[in-house]
């Protein structure tokens, strides 16, 4: 090929390659104009949309609460709303808890603590398309006011707690918005662990619930729990209080280990060290000798325990009591079972709504209690265990299966969740339980079950400082380290016991639930710090 030749190729290359990019510049150029083009037909149906908007002052994101104003404006609750409410036009405040577009409506769930309600925007009168987009895309779990309708429905509503009526929107505003992605779905959190694995649907482990446990305190199992759970100290302190007891405040720094054992918590304490309390145990005790009569509290007790199980909490909620007796301990056992029988009475009268709720997540049978409770000795617990098959000595300690055991059988033979072990070998309780006089290898002390397990540990107390002494020098404890207490019964002391029960177990197992960590709001184990 010539030098001519080859000059012409090259120069119809560059004539072919500029007619390309004339070509990709020209596209690329219409491009830019359909894109303009696009554009601007969407600023002005946008500017037209927003003109055409009627309804854009009965929606939107509010500004921030800061207390700027005092709005004359009752909000209703959303367990008061019932048919009785029907056509009348309230403001409520509540979550949303789902939300579903469906054409030229949106459905929403609105959820209030443990009550949720259906409500309704419709493209009308007084909603836009526009207002039933917004609401639409409100992310779960933001804060919503909202102005409505309350209209009676035909057909039950049977995925919400307001099953009989359902709100029709006129107004909706955000009053506090959610990040659109949560750590875990509320609808996962209360899923039954078995309907979640044959349907395929996620459930959520405890650990990540206990890790957001914000959120997991929203849901309607955890709200019904924590409601109980106040019942429960509301009736422990009424209850008391009718029969003449006085609560008091008791330190929870103290200087010696409250039960003589390893099982605490050292602090420092500016240039020494001092102990988290295991039990009020002294303090009430000494109340007692103060003349108090009759004491309870309600306080965190602490155990340094390395226990990794169900029902085990190195911090818990101690319901304690003590009090002066007559003539014979059982006068205390018969006050302590008296208060527990009218616990469970108010539960079950007053709590019905969370005793369901719980049951629809954790299925259990109702609580059984007989009046008056149970009580049974050691020695007939022993023998019932024997013809089980358990092979135990007579002042051998329960294990915790043979509790489970022993409270299937007396469940079985007496038709009660809930019983009093009495007259306790000696040797597996603290110094400071008295002897059973006339059988020295027992005591005057006692257990309290639920469901076969232990929720309340109490006895007689040695109110004699020389007896005091000896059994403190029988279980090998530091006389100097327990001076103070021991010196409390030296100027005259009445006899007297009383026993301290574990808030969160009471209502773990009267709701018949298999964790102790569901019951307690933050839980502290030797695992668990946060949150």
């Amino acid at each position: 090929m010539t030098k001519e030749e080859v000059h012409g190729a090259t120069a119809e290359e560059e004539q072919a390659q500029s007619k390309k990019a004339l070509k990709k510049q020209q596209k690329e150029a219409e491009k830019a104009a359909k894109k303009a083009e696009k554009q601007a037909k969407l600023a002005a149906e946008q500017q037209s949309t927003d003109e055409d908007d009627f309804a854009k002052d009965r929606y939107g994101v509010s500004a921030m609460v800061q207390s700027q104003q005092k709005l004359d404006r009752a909000l209703v609750r959303v367990q008061d709303l019932i048919p009785e409410k029907a056509d009348q036009l309230i403001w409520l405040r509540a979550r949303v808890h789902t939300s579903r577009a469906k054409g030229k409506q949106c459905f929403l769930v609105l959820r209030q603590q443990q009550f949720n309600v259906q409500a309704l925007v419709a493209v009308g009168d007084h909603a836009s398309k526009q207002m039933v987009k917004f609401a639409a895309n409100i992310t779960k779990e933001s804060i919503v006011d909202v102005e409505a309708f309350v209209k009676k429905v035909e057909q039950k509503i049977e995925s919400c707690s307001q099953q009989d009526v359902e709100l029709h929107i006129e107004r909706i505003f955000v009053i506090s918005q959610a990040e659109p992605r949560l750590p875990l779905q509320l609808e996962d959190a209360v899923r039954p662990d078995g309907e979640g694995e044959e349907e395929g649907r996620a459930t959520v482990n405890q650990d990540t619930k206990l890790d957001n446990r914000v959120i997991d305190l929203r849901t309607t199992t955890s709200q019904a729990i924590f409601r109980l759970q106040s019942g429960v100290c509301q009736l422990f302190r009424d209850t008391l209080t009718k029969k003449g007891f006085v609560e008091i405040q008791t330190p929870k720094i103290i200087s010696a280990a409250s039960e003589g054992g390893a099982n605490v918590f050292t602090v420092s304490y500016f240039k020494t060290s001092a102990y988290l309390a295991q039990s009020p145990q002294l303090y009430k005790q000494m109340c007692i000798c103060a003349d108090f009569d009759k004491v309870f509290c309600v306080g965190p007790v602490f155990r340094a325990e390395d226990s990794n199980t169900h029902r085990h909490l190195t911090e818990f909620v101690g319901l304690d009591i003590e009090m002066a007796f007559n003539y014979h301990y059982h006068e205390v056992i018969d006050s302590i079972t008296d208060t527990m029988v009218q616990i469970f009475k108010g539960l079950r009268d007053n709590f019905q709504t969370e005793i369901q709720t719980v049951n629809k997540q954790f299925p259990s049978e109702p609580f059984k209690f007989l009046e008056p409770t149970l009580r049974l000795e050691y020695t007939e617990a022993v023998a019932m265990l024997r013809e089980a098959g358990v092979e135990m000595g007579d002042e051998d300690d329960l294990s915790t299966p043979n509790e489970k055991l022993l409270g299937r059988l007396v469940k079985e033979k007496y038709d009660t969740d809930f019983y009093v072990l009495d007259k306790y070998p000696l040797a597996v309780r603290p110094f400071y339980t008295m002897p059973d006089p006339n059988i020295p290898k027992y005591s005057n002390s006692y257990d309290m079950f639920m469901r076969g397990e232990e929720i309340l540990s109490g006895a007689q107390r040695v109110h004699d400082a020389q007896l005091l002494t000896e059994r403190a020098i029988h279980h090998q404890i530091d006389l100097e380290k327990i001076k103070a207490y021991i010196d409390s019964f030296r100027y005259g002391a009445p006899p007297h016991g009383g026993g301290g029960i574990g808030l969160e177990r009471v209502c773990m197992l009267y709701l018949g639930l298999h964790n102790v960590r569901q019951t307690s709001m933050f839980p502290r184990d030797p695992k668990r710090l946060t949150p």
